[in-house]
């Protein structure tokens, strides 16, 4: 009986980002910025086939670039940072499509509220970086319904539309670190 032994990665924070985008007003997208977060993955191969990633970001740490929205943002109208401060994910499934390309799969708990996501997902490679540690790099894209997770927010335009989207993007740029 064989066994495989997992390795485990983790998130090099100084080498990533996690960047939300809302359409505002109907004609401009704001890109928010999670300062704090933290992720880890486990795998049984070096392509990362059927890895099991866990992902939480802090919700009182969101940077819109402007301290006014990003007060409204964390507040019960939003994010309700005080009584949710952690969005949460953690996968299902991560399987090979074709080329670098990966489909992935989890459960996005968010203002209290767990939904099933599913993300694709840009393998960049792996390799050692100039202090001998293992690297590996990502981009992740996907898109969720800000109201399915009870972010119901918004205001009327009087010239049509809404003040903010309910569609948001959410994309990210990994690097992670072996061991």
């Amino acid at each position: 009986m064989s066994t495989t032994t997992a390795i485990q990665w983790k998130i090099d924070a100084a080498h990533s980002e996690i960047q939300f985008k809302v359409r505002h007003m109907m004609v401009s997208t704001v890109t928010g910025f999670f300062r704090e977060f933290d992720a880890t993955v486990e795998s049984t191969t070096d392509n990362f086939q059927g890895a099991r990633i866990s992902f939480a970001a802090q919700t009182a740490s969101l940077d819109t670039n402007n301290a006014q929205r990003d007060g409204h943002l964390r507040s019960p109208d939003f994010f309700d940072a005080e009584t949710y401060p952690e969005i949460s994910f953690k996968s299902s499934s991560l399987e090979h499509i074709a080329g670098d390309n990966y489909k992935l799969v989890g459960d996005l708990t968010l203002h209290g509220v767990t939904k099933p996501v599913a993300l694709d997902v840009a393998y960049f490679g792996a390799m050692t970086d100039p202090y001998g540690n293992q690297k590996a790099g990502f981009e992740l894209n996907g898109e969720v319904n800000r109201t399915d997770f009870g972010l119901k927010w918004n205001t009327a335009l009087e010239t049509g539309g809404v003040m903010v989207s309910e569609k948001v993007r959410l994309h990210a740029n990994v690097q992670l670190q072996k061991g």
